[in-house]
């Protein structure tokens, strides 16, 4: 069928209407100075060179002492200014956990698995359903205890998924183009929501890679699947305090304690979407790394929303009535997170939109508040803004969600529903999958911007912007996705409901 030819053209003209709007306004400051600098260079034309002679000659009725003060404010002012801007942040480099192919988990054994545990045909079927619309593929991991039936959890197995996890991405970050080594490590952050052991997972770090004796070593537990921008946010006002320094950031989130045995549908829930993962992520402040370092961060933006109780209650962990601890997610999930994202990039929009954006924005808010409080919220465009978008892999509805909501295309969630087809969620550690399959794809281009965006239990939005300081041209031999990559990104059929 042939597009209405009126309506056709009426699209395009809106479209370059828009276009034309977001040029005057974006640009208004250089469209106003051309033409006064032509008016300029049109009068000293006119007058000739006799007028920048006189100016200069009116320099000898300066003493020398105005001159010597007026030299020494310029200095002071410039000095001042250098002193107490913020320390650039970089992302140096960062390597991403790839679990062996021995420990996938294809529906078919996960629900055998599932059968001889539970032992209840409803919970089981109703994992199933789970299964068929999380957007999970056929190759995500569990770690080995897990796999066992009965499972076999214990302290020594969780510590050695630890190990697994955490020192293969620390090894291929030493071992990388970067050059950087354990001993010049200044600030360890670990982060991992549900296993907190003693000794902490960092100081397993340190002692693994024999740190130094000085290091800033912090643990962080408890904070969901945000809690690799908490530690991206902890890291650079770490950095601001202390110049000439490193930061490794590890992310990640141990299993083996934390798999559901029971009935509980809210419980079992994570069971369905909760895989293998781990980042570890190099920043650095020290100049000696802007020709090397992969990003620039801009801005770091948190909300948190767990002064409302629904929102505090959405993700809990507790014991069902059978006396077996599991986490629950809440039917209002989707709805608290949109709360929480609304909120985050209220404060995230004035730091990198466009100003032909704020404006519409502004003037939809005063429409709203003045003329009809029906009108509908203009939706910021974000896409002007970043050309890169890493949602959290937490499961197909939240990508949906937010796809949704910032109007994004499907390229711009490809990275995320990719990385939740091949890895899962992988907690905290999804956003770094995600932006390894953009540099993967080879689409990650010098000055390119990347939002990261990442939700949590409390509950928590949090995001993370980088500005690309070098492309990436070729996949990694180190990358998550070095072997796979040529048979993506899979066409996921959508979810068919009866």
């Amino acid at each position: 069928m042939t597009p209405n030819l009126p309506d056709f053209l009426s699209s395009v003209k809106l479209k370059y209407v828009k276009l034309g709007y977001q040029y005057l306004v974006n640009h208004f400051i250089t469209l106003l100075l051309i033409p006064v600098m032509f008016s300029i260079l049109l009068h000293l034309l006119q007058h000739g060179p006799c007028e920048i002679i006189q100016v200069f000659s009116s320099f000898h009725y300066l003493n020398s002492l105005q001159i010597i003060c007026s030299l020494f404010l310029i200095v002071f002012v410039s000095t001042l200014y250098y002193m107490s801007r913020p320390r650039a942040v970089y992302l140096v480099d960062y390597a991403c956990f790839k679990p062996p192919a021995m420990l996938r988990v294809p529906f078919s054994a996960f629900m055998e698995h599932s059968k001889h545990i539970v032992k209840d045909q409803k919970s089981v079927d109703f994992q199933m359903k789970i299964l068929e619309r999380s957007g999970l593929g056929e190759e995500t991991c569990l770690p080995a205890p897990i796999h066992y039936i009965p499972p076999s959890p214990s302290m020594a197995a969780a510590r050695e998924e630890a190990e697994d996890v955490i020192f293969s991405c620390l090894d291929k970050l030493f071992t990388s183009s970067t050059g950087v080594k354990a001993k010049d490590i200044d600030i360890l952050i670990v982060n991992c929501s549900l296993f907190s052991p003693t000794p902490s997972l960092s100081a397993m770090v340190v002692n693994k890679y024999k740190l130094r004796s000085n290091i800033k070593s912090f643990n962080l537990s408890g904070m969901g699947c945000s809690a690799g921008l908490i530690s991206v946010d902890l890291a650079k006002d770490l950095l601001q305090a202390h110049p000439n320094s490193n930061a490794v950031v590890i992310s990640t989130e141990i299993l083996v304690p934390n798999f559901y045995c029971g009935k509980e549908r809210a419980m079992l829930l994570p069971n369905c979407l909760f895989r293998m993962g781990g980042a570890a992520i190099l920043l650095s402040n020290k100049t000696a790394y802007r020709r090397r370092a992969k990003y620039r961060l801009l801005h770091v933006v948190r909300t948190h929303k767990g002064a409302d109780d629904k929102a505090y209650n959405c993700v809990f962990q507790k014991e069902d009535d059978c006396g077996i601890v599991g986490t629950a997610l809440s039917k209002d999930l989707m709805t608290i997170a949109g709360e929480a994202l609304k909120s985050n990039i209220t404060t995230l929009g004035p730091l990198v939109l466009p100003t032909s954006e704020q404006l519409l924005f502004l003037l939809s808010l005063i429409g709203r508040k003045l003329v009809n409080p029906k009108w509908k919220p203009y939706i910021p465009d974000f896409k002007q803004a970043f050309e890169h978008f890493c949602i959290h892999a937490g499961g197909r509805a939240v990508i949906d969600e937010l796809q949704k909501n910032l109007q994004l295309s499907g390229e711009h969630v490809e990275p995320s529903r990719m990385a939740l087809h091949r890895f899962g969620n992988t907690s905290s550690s999804s956003l770094w999958y995600e932006l390894a399959y953009i540099e993967a794809k080879g689409r990650m281009k010098k000055g390119d911007r990347v939002w990261q965006i990442g939700f949590g239990s409390g509950f928590k939005c949090n995001s993370a912007t980088w500005k690309c300081l070098r492309g990436v041209t070729s996949v990694n031999k180190d990358s998550p996705w070095v072997d796979c990559m040529d048979k993506y990104p899979l066409h996921i059929p959508e979810v068919v409901e009866f």
